[in-house]
């Protein structure tokens, strides 16, 4: 009886081929799926970005022109470890992203609660600017609101500027430009600057959970008489 089948290496070379597609398939997937959680991470940053410039133009939007430097708006908001600026029925309280990371930096150095916390970027009722006036004050907790919480990724704000572009002496309405950085708070995956990740080849790096991005927003604030 004449019998038809493979031979070894016909079967070989198939298993081979098999193998090779099935790695070259899963090698595509994990590419895509790295590809997509960095897409997320970069999605969660900026909307991060973007819903605070809206809480900041609302905010400044509302209240009256302040001068800066003044008693509203403190040197503390100039060290690398955090600031505040009160401007009026609000006041913003942040502690950059080294800081929140650093279990060391005493309360000297950082903004915290009442119970010792830290909080990463708060807007908190603070009419009479006490928490700008007194910069060693506690934070009463109770009716702060976190702006940077926490979704997939722990995001902190990295730097943040103000300027007075320009006062109408007519009307008292004045201009600010506001710049913040705001990333994901893997602070050995940032660059010494903090300011962007690390590229691919360096110590650290994580180029699919690190994102950073910089926002510049002008606002104006409205004349109190109005």
């Amino acid at each position: 009886m004449n019998r038809k089948g493979f031979t070894l290496i016909e079967l070989m070379l198939a298993m081979t081929f098999v193998s090779a597609l099935l790695l070259a398939i899963a090698m595509t997937v994990i590419q895509i799926s790295h590809i997509y959680t960095r897409g997320l991470t970069v999605k969660e940053v900026n909307q991060a970005g973007r819903s605070l410039a809206i809480e900041l133009k609302r905010g400044v939007s509302q209240a009256a022109p302040f001068t800066i430097p003044g008693p509203k708006y403190i040197d503390n908001i100039k060290t690398p470890w955090g600031g505040r600026l009160c401007i009026g029925q609000y006041s913003y309280i942040w502690n950059y992203g080294k800081t929140l990371s650093d279990t060391t930096t005493d309360k000297n150095n950082s903004n915290v609660y009442t119970d010792g916390t830290k909080m990463s970027f708060i807007k908190v009722p603070d009419s009479a600017g006490v928490y700008c006036s007194i910069p060693s004050s506690l934070i009463d907790k109770t009716n702060a609101v976190e702006m940077l919480a926490s979704g997939d990724n722990s995001l902190a704000l990295q730097g943040f500027t103000i300027t007075n572009n320009s006062t109408d002496p007519t009307s008292g309405e004045a201009i600010y430009s506001i710049s913040y950085i705001i990333g994901t708070n893997d602070q050995a995956a940032l660059n010494p600057s903090y300011t962007s990740c690390k590229a691919p080849d360096q110590k650290d790096s994580n180029i699919n959970y690190c994102s950073i991005n910089q926002f510049d927003i002008v606002v104006r604030a409205l004349n109190a008489l109005q």
